[in-house]
């Protein structure tokens, strides 16, 4: 969708210019294209700066509001009243505008391309990172529901990757059997 609004807003200034024969172009239409063109430019800010569905969605589950971090740090994240699903977040005294990006896993992720930063956010935390210069610069943030969480998975964790898989019902029956002293014993 957005490369269909910037082909039709470049296919209009390209018929601007072209409407008008070179050796007719006088300062009139020249005045013209450039009148024109600040609109045809904020039509493609709009339409770069437009969120798919998909990124909406996950902008409706960024914690927002300030969100304590390891080592005493803070990340403030404010949503946009002006522009929805886009982010103003401000963490180490620099200040960030994210926007949602999809991910295949699920988590929700913002970035700033300019800035060259990543917010990450999961269950039960959050965090900030470079990826411009390689470095996190703020873990462990996290919301009053992500600490929740994080509180359940204390009291009771997941079972690990390197246990290996859940013994099934039918595996488990023999050894429970294998316990219990039989009548003949």
């Amino acid at each position: 969708m957005k490369n269909s609004l910037v082909n039709m807003a470049m296919a209009g200034l390209l018929g601007l210019v072209c409407a008008v024969p070179a050796s007719a172009q006088t300062q009139a239409s020249r005045k013209e294209i450039k009148a024109k063109a600040p609109q045809i430019a904020a039509g493609v800010k709009a339409a770069d700066a437009a969120l798919t569905p998909g990124e909406l969605a996950i902008a409706e589950r960024v914690h927002v509001g300030q969100l304590p971090c390891e080592l005493g740090q803070v990340v403030t994240i404010k949503a946009d009243t002006k522009s929805p699903g886009y982010f103003d977040l401000t963490a180490r005294g620099k200040k960030y505008r994210m926007f949602p990006v999809e991910t295949s896993t699920g988590a929700v992720r913002l970035e700033d391309k300019k800035a060259g930063s990543v917010w990450i956010q999961v269950s039960n935390k959050s965090m900030l990172m470079n990826h411009k210069i390689g470095q996190r610069l703020a873990d462990e943030c996290m919301s009053p529901a992500q600490a929740a969480v994080a509180e359940a998975l204390v009291k009771n964790p997941g079972r690990s990757m390197l246990d290996g898989p859940e013994p099934t019902a039918s595996a488990a029956q023999p050894a429970a059997s294998a316990a219990q002293p039989t009548a003949s014993q």
